[in-house]
Formats: structure tokens, C-alpha cells, sequence
């Protein structure tokens, strides 16, 4: 493109002499900054990018746009804010593909990536051809590859590249999740969005937020979005979580769309039942405008009931039947890293899951404690740079129900992990419990997870909590690989199983 015209219709001033320009990138790292780009300098938690902007340039850089004049060999623009600009750039760069393509997305603490995957099932049952991006992996049509990033929203210029490359394989429908990180820093401006899904609310990112009200009113952007997106042919709408008193604040922000609620315990448009349950899954019987249909659910828990009752309304909003979602429901998979099990022929269970909060770490393991006839073990840490209230809680959670609990390093990141472990076991002996008896200690995450298992015996389940499918830990600023299933089965196999 001719950055004149890409500037102007992105309504940012054009520099003297610069509209001729060719564009041929929009770049906000400069390290990935290619010839003929556009460099967007995004000010950063730690770094601001105009400090970066002479390696773009030197990378191939033909303008900047900054919220500040800056010394360049190239044409700058100065902007407000440089998120809104690279939004709106990367939506102008591309084309506007979620203009065309239908969009869903789905925000909400827990559940995000496992219900993105359930929509997308639901979807294709009935006959579209869906991409999602996740926490986890990204799908384009039939291409399934894993998200190696540590992001689950990325940032604007890859969301819109994304939905691009998803229109160009004939994708009729796009499924993402919605962080709030992405929402407040304005990640998915520009994305035309169908249908907004929410799976519930509790305490987390507030180091980001500062309070819950904040954090769900971050979320409530989401909502707000429906009244002001294309017009595709498929009514807008907001599906909501009833059982989660926060549904009546997003259904106030969706001015305009229709509402659809499901839940279990209050009286919604699409009502679940849960009929039966077992270690295998769950039989449960949607309702919705006075029909009714039954399946097994072969996800395990209560949540992945609600789960899958937010992919069966939000099907039912695009325009699926609930025959297309049985059917869909029915053959459903876990999600890598979430429930995960790992199998080297031990007489004991060992899970991986994403649990990192202390809602999602009592789910977890208020499921797996009736369910264990043996111990319940877990290792649990917390994430440096992030919310510090939430610490001594997951050691109050892990107190309440196992029978022994280790103390572990997540991603410390630039933070002192000595003080994290302690701030965690604050919680731990606030509940009365005595290290070495009742929990552990240990700063090395491999070293934690090798002594869970080696503790355990037959009928114990020991859970892995808080990376799931992460391939890495952070340390500084350094990705260190790690990945915790392959450290679980490393740790079976030195104990002579699956060998």
C-alpha cells in the first residue's frame, strides 16, 4: 500500500513527502522489522518501542508512528496513542477481513480456550468452515498448529493477518479469545464481532486491572463491541453465562444485540441439566425454545458442562441446531493441558492442567478429591509480575483439599522468586498447615515435580496446576523450554514405568 493512503484511512496525519511511499509491513517489533515496513513504536511495560525505532529503520523501516517526535532517518507521524494506530493500521492493512468473515469471540476467566474449540465443533457440525486462535493452538480451516507464543490473544497486526489468511482458505466463521489484556490494550480493535460469549468472572489480573470492577469492565468491551460491527447476516449477540451474577453488567453493555443465557441453576434461554456424572464425563440434557436434546459429554466437570452449554447457545446464535451441537458435543476432545492426563502405566493418576487461579484450582481439585481413593497431591505455583493477592489463596485452596501440596516456581519472571514461594506458603500456614508434613518447598519446578510423583502410590492422583500446555518458563526476561507433561513422564519413567 501507499503509506498516504494507509495513514489517511487510518486518520493519522501524513508527514510531508511521505504518501508516495510504498508499505509493504506493519511492524511493532523492530528485531521482525522487514524492508518497505511500517514501524509502529507501542510503548511497553518494560521498554518503550522509540527506543527501538533506529534498529527498525536500520531493519528496513520507511516511516514511524509514535506518540512522540522522535529523531528518525524516515518520515514520523505523531499519534495519541500508538495502540489505537496499530489497530487501526493492521485492520486498514489487511483489508477488513472480519467485515466478511463471521466472528465469534469469547472472553470470561476460565474456559476461554476450551470453549473457543467447542464453538468451533459446533459450527463445522453444521456445516461452516472454521479458523480459532487459543491460548493453546490456531486453526485455519484443516490446519491445526500449536500457539507458541505465551500470548492467547496476540497482538493487532497477527489478529488481523490471522482472520486474512483464514477468508483466503475459505473460512466462513472465526472463533478467538478474548483476554482482557487484549480488550483494554485494544488488541482486537477493528474485529467485527457476531457473537460475544462470556464463561464467568472471578479475581484475576489484577496487578493489570487494579480492582475486579475494572477487570470486568475491561471485559464489558467486548459486549460493547456488537452495536458498532458489520452487518454479515447473523443477528448480534451476547451469550451469557446466567449462573455468574456478572451477566446483567455485559448484557447492559451489549446495547442493541439480543441476549442469550444458559446455565445449569437459573432459568435460561438454554438450559442445561446434568443428569448423571463419572470420571469419564458427564449425560446432560439441553433446552432451548422448547426442545430438548440428551448426550454424554465426554469432557470431565461441572465447568465443562458450562463450557459446552456456552458453545451449544453461541452454535444456536449463528444459527446451528441443538441437533448440530449433540452431535458436535458428543465426539468433544480435551484440550491440550487442560485435564490432561499422563499415562506410563503408573497405578496412579497424574493430570496436567491449566488451573492458575484460585477458583480454577478449586474446581479442579474439589472435582478430583471424590473422585481419588488414594492421596490427592498437588504442585502449584504462582506467576511473578502478576497479581500477588492470589498467592496465599492457591496455598488456602490446595489446604482444603489435598493431602499433600508442593510449593513451586510458574514464571517468576523479573520478580524475586524467593519472595513469591513465600507469599505463597503464607497461605499455607495461615491454614494451619506444617511444611514438611503436610507441604513442600521447592524452587525447581522439575525437582517439585519429580518428588509429587515420587510420593504418590496406587490410587492417588497427583495434579500438575498452572502451566498445562505452556511450552516454557519464564525466568527474567529468558524463555527457559519446559513442558509439563513430557517432565511428568520423565519423572514416571525414572521410577521404572512405561520403560
Amino acid at each position: 500500500m501507499k503509506l498516504g493512503a494507509l495513514l489517511e484511512a487510518a486518520k493519522i496525519p501524513v508527514p510531508d513527502g511521505a504518501a508516495a511511499t510504498d508499505v509493504r509491513q506493519i511492524a511493532y517489533d523492530s528485531r521482525r522489522t522487514k524492508e518497505a515496513a511500517l514501524f509502529v513504536a507501542v510503548p511497553g511495560f518494560h521498554r518503550d518501542g522509540s527506543a527501538f525505532a533506529a534498529d527498525a529503520v536500520a531493519h528496513g523501516a520507511v516511516a514511524v508512528v509514535a506518540e512522540q517526535p522522535i529523531e528518525a532517518r524516515v518520515p514520523v507521524a505523531v499519534v495519541p496513542d500508538a495502540r489505537t494506530a496499530l489497530a487501526d493500521l493492521a485492520a486498514e492493512f489487511f483489508d477488513h477481513p472480519t467485515r466478511r468473515l463471521k466472528l465469534a469471540a469469547v472472553t470470561g476467566t476460565d474456559g476461554k480456550t476450551t470453549t473457543v474449540h467447542l464453538i468451533s465443533d459446533v459450527l463445522e457440525a453444521s456445516g461452516a468452515r472454521t479458523g480459532f486462535s487459543t491460548t493453546v493452538d490456531f486453526k485455519v480451516a484443516d490446519h491445526e498448529w500449536e500457539n507458541e507464543t505465551r500470548q492467547s490473544t496476540q497482538e493487532a497486526v497477527e489478529v488481523q493477518e490471522f482472520f486474512a489468511e483464514l477468508l483466503v482458505a475459505g473460512g466462513t466463521w472465526g472463533v478467538i479469545e478474548a483476554t482482557s489484556h487484549a480488550l483494554a490494550l485494544r488488541k482486537l480493535r477493528g474485529c467485527e464481532i457476531d457473537i460475544a460469549v462470556f464463561t464467568n468472572l472471578s479475581p484475576e489480573h489484577l496487578d493489570f486491572h487494579g480492582t475486579l470492577q475494572k477487570y470486568l469492565e475491561a471485559k464489558g468491551e467486548l459486549f460493547a463491541m456488537l452495536a458498532g460491527s458489520a452487518d454479515k447476516g447473523t443477528l448480534k449477540t451476547a451469550v451469557l453465562n446466567a449462573d455468574d451474577s456478572h451477566w446483567r453488567y455485559l448484557a447492559d453493555r451489549a446495547e442493541g444485540a439480543r441476549v442469550l443465557t444458559y446455565g445449569i441453576d437459573a432459568l435460561c434461554d438454554v438450559q442445561g441439566a446434568v443428569l448423571s456424572t463419572d470420571a469419564a464425563g458427564s449425560r446432560l440434557r439441553i433446552t432451548a425454545s422448547g426442545t430438548s436434546v440428551e448426550l454424554t459429554l465426554p469432557l470431565v466437570g461441572r465447568f465443562n458442562v458450562h463450557n459446552a452449554l456456552a458453545a451449544a447457545a453461541a452454535g444456536l446464535a449463528a444459527g446451528a441446531t441443538l441437533q448440530h451441537a449433540r452431535d458436535a458435543l458428543s465426539h468433544a476432545r480435551a484440550v491440550r493441558g487442560r485435564m490432561e492426563r499422563v499415562e506410563c502405566g503408573q497405578p496412579f493418576n497424574v493430570i496436567v492442567d491449566y488451573a492458575h487461579t484460585p477458583e480454577s484450582l478449586d474446581k479442579v481439585l474439589g472435582l478430583l478429591r471424590p473422585l481419588t481413593k488414594g492421596k490427592l497431591i498437588a504442585v502449584f505455583g504462582s506467576a511473578g509480575e502478576r497479581d500477588r493477592a492470589k498467592r496465599p489463596a492457591l496455598a488456602e485452596v490446595a489446604a482444603k483439599h489435598t493431602d499433600l501440596f508442593v510449593i513451586t516456581q510458574e514464571d517468576p519472571r523479573l520478580e524475586e522468586p524467593a519472595r513469591i514461594l513465600e507469599e505463597i506458603e503464607a497461605g499455607a500456614i495461615g491454614a494451619g498447615k506444617r511444611r514438611g508434613t503436610d507441604y513442600l518447598v521447592i524452587d525447581d519446578r522439575r525437582e517439585a515435580v519429580g518428588e509429587a510423583i515420587r510420593l504418590a502410590t496406587t490410587g492417588d492422583t497427583v495434579v500438575l496446576a498452572g502451566k498445562g500446555h505452556e511450552g516454557s518458563i519464564i525466568v527474567g526476561e529468558e524463555k527457559r523450554p519446559y513442558d509439563e507433561a513430557t517432565v511428568a513422564r520423565d519423572a514416571l519413567r525414572s521410577l521404572g514405568f512405561g520403560s
